[in-house]
C-alpha cells in the first residue's frame, strides 16, 4: 500500500537523516523506481524532502541528517495525513505508522493532523452493495512477492508455478500479476486454489514496474472487451447514464437535432450490448450493427412468449 510505504519512508529518513533511493529500495522491497517515485510524492504533498546530487548524495529532510520532523510546517503536516489518511482506515499497519508520525510532530501541529487524516472516507463499496473482505490468500501471495520465492497453485484445473511479480486491487477484486514459462500472466486471485509458496527463488525482471505493467495489462484487456461497436440514438440527458453502464466504452459521436445525440458502445459480442440495451426499451434506438439488432428482437421474442397475456 502506497501510504504504508510513505510513512515508512518518512520515518525512515528521520531515523537516518539522508537515504538513497537505492537504499530506500533494498530497505521496503521494492524497486529503486518506486522509492524515487515515492520521495518525489512526498517533496510534491509539501514534505520538506529534497535531493542531493552528486557523489555521496541522496534525499533529506529539511533542517538537518538528524531532524525529529520537528521542521514541518503546519501545512506540511496536513498535506502528509492528507496523503495517508483514507488508506489508514482500512490498513492497522498504516495506523501504527501514523500513530508514531503523530508523536514526533510538535505538539501544535497534533490537532490539525489529526482533522487531516479524517477529512477524507474511502467508502469502496457501490450503492446497494457491501464491501467485500479482502481475500486471505492476498496476504500470503503478498509475502511471497516480498520474499520473492515462486507459488505454485491451481487455476482453472491446471497447476501453475510461477513468479509472483505483485498484486493489483482494481475496484475490489485482487489479481495477481505473474511470470510463467509462457510470459507475462495475469490471475484472478479469487479464482487461485491451494496456493504454497515454494523455496524456489523467483525470476522478478530488475527493471520492473508494477504500474506500468498494469497499464499494459488494462489496456490488453480493455481492447478484448471492445472487440465490437454499436451506433445507438437517445436524448442527450440519458447520455450520462449510458456511459456510466458502458464506461470507457461508450463515447459521443455527433449531437443531432432534437436534443439527441448518437453515441458508440461496445463489447466483446452483440448478446452483451444487446442485454445492456434491452431494458433501455424505446429510449435508445440502434442504427447498427444488425447483429445486435437482431439480439434485441430475439430477446423481445422471448419476453412476450414468456410474459404476455394468454
Amino acid at each position: 500500500m502506497r501510504a504504508d510505504r510513505l510513512v515508512a519512508t518518512l520515518l525512515l529518513m528521520q531515523t537516518r537523516g539522508r537515504v538513497t533511493a537505492a537504499e530506500l529500495a533494498a530497505e521496503l522491497e521494492i524497486s529503486v523506481a518506486t522509492a524515487r517515485r515515492d520521495l518525489e510524492a512526498l517533496s510534491t504533498a509539501g514534505v520538506p524532502v529534497y535531493p542531493q546530487p552528486g557523489r555521496g548524495g541522496g534525499w533529506q529532510l529539511v533542517g538537518g541528517a538528524r531532524t525529529d520532523l520537528s521542521g514541518l510546517t503546519a501545512r506540511e503536516a496536513q498535506a502528509l495525513f492528507l496523503l495517508a489518511g483514507p488508506a489508514a482506515a482500512a490498513s492497522p499497519e498504516v495506523k501504527s505508522a501514523l500513530r508514531k508520525l503523530m508523536g514526533a510532530l510538535p505538539g501544535t501541529f497534533r490537532p490539525d493532523a489529526e482533522a487531516a487524516a479524517d477529512a477524507i472516507v474511502v467508502d469502496p463499496a457501490g450503492w446497494g452493495e457491501r464491501v467485500k473482505d479482502r481475500p486471505p490468500v492476498v496476504e500470503l501471495l503478498r509475502d511471497a512477492v516480498i520474499a520473492r520465492r515462486r507459488v505454485r497453485f491451481t487455476y482453472s484445473g491446471r497447476e501453475r508455478l510461477v513468479d509472483p511479480w505483485g498484486l493489483v486491487d482494481k475496484d475490489d477484486v485482487w489479481y495477481l500479476v505473474a511470470g510463467t514459462p509462457a510470459g507475462r500472466r495475469t490471475f484472478r486471485v479469487d479464482r487461485i486454489v491451494e496456493p504454497a509458496p515454494t523455496e524456489e527463488a523467483a525470476d522478478r525482471p530488475a527493471d520492473l514496474e508494477l504500474a506500468k505493467v498494469w497499464a499494459e495489462v488494462v489496456e490488453e484487456i480493455e481492447k478484448r472487451r471492445s472487440l465490437l461497436t454499436a451506433d445507438v440514438v437517445l436524448e442527450r440527458r440519458y447520455f450520462g447514464v449510458l456511459r456510466d453502464r458502458f464506461g470507457r466504452h461508450c463515447e459521443r459521436v455527433a449531437d443531432l437535432p432534437g436534443d439527441r445525440v448518437r453515441a458508440r458502445v461496445a463489447a466483446p459480442a452483440p448478446i452483451m450490448i444487446a442485454q445492456e440495451l434491452a431494458g433501455w426499451g424505446a429510449l435508445v434506438e440502434v442504427e447498427s450493427p444488425e447483429s445486435v439488432k437482431a439480439e434485441l428482437a430475439r430477446l423481445g421474442r422471448e419476453l412476450i412468449a414468456r410474459y404476455a397475456p394468454k
